[in-house]
């Protein structure tokens, strides 16, 4: 009897604990405090590629030039910006953005893994694309001109 109470009584100081740092916002980046996860999804054979996003249900694909889906979650990379394509600023960053995505969607399909785990403000999991090459998705992307370093000073794309 006395036990069950101690036991309750641990518990409902735990929950109160836990309640009172979430309240006072010492949970908020709880993430950056645990080791980085490592999601790695291991060679795909040229065959299998990525599929781009399209339709409400994304699972595994590619958005745009730095963002995608891996098993229902979305992220983005975080070291480049790439052109956008669902509200470019100009013809010109609409077409950037088309090649960038395409790009990244054949460079992914040869095999990759995401490293990262932190949230951005919208949700996304930050992450660095990691090649079955060893090489990283956004440099490669940066140095053929399809994304620029981020964080950035403007839109290069529309001049």
């Amino acid at each position: 009897m006395i036990r069950d109470a101690v036991s309750v009584a641990t518990v409902f100081a735990v929950m109160v604990g836990v309640g009172v740092a979430r309240e006072q916002g010492w949970l908020d980046h709880l993430d950056r405090l645990l080791p980085t996860q490592s999601q790695s999804t291991g060679p795909r054979s040229a065959a299998h590629h990525i599929p781009l996003c399209s339709g409400s249900v994304r699972v595994t694909c590619v958005v745009d030039g730095d963002t995608g889906w891996e098993a229902g979650t979305k992220w983005r990379m975080t070291s480049i910006d790439a052109p956008e394509v669902s509200k470019p600023g100009c013809a010109a960053e609409k077409s950037m953005g088309d090649r960038a995505t395409r790009r990244l969607q054949s460079l992914m399909s040869g095999g990759y893994s995401l490293q990262g785990g932190g949230l951005d403000r919208y949700g996304r999991r930050l992450v660095s694309v990691t090649l079955a090459n060893g090489r990283d998705a956004g440099e490669v992307l940066m140095a053929e001109g399809l994304a620029q370093r981020w964080p950035n000073s403007g839109n290069k794309w529309c001049g």
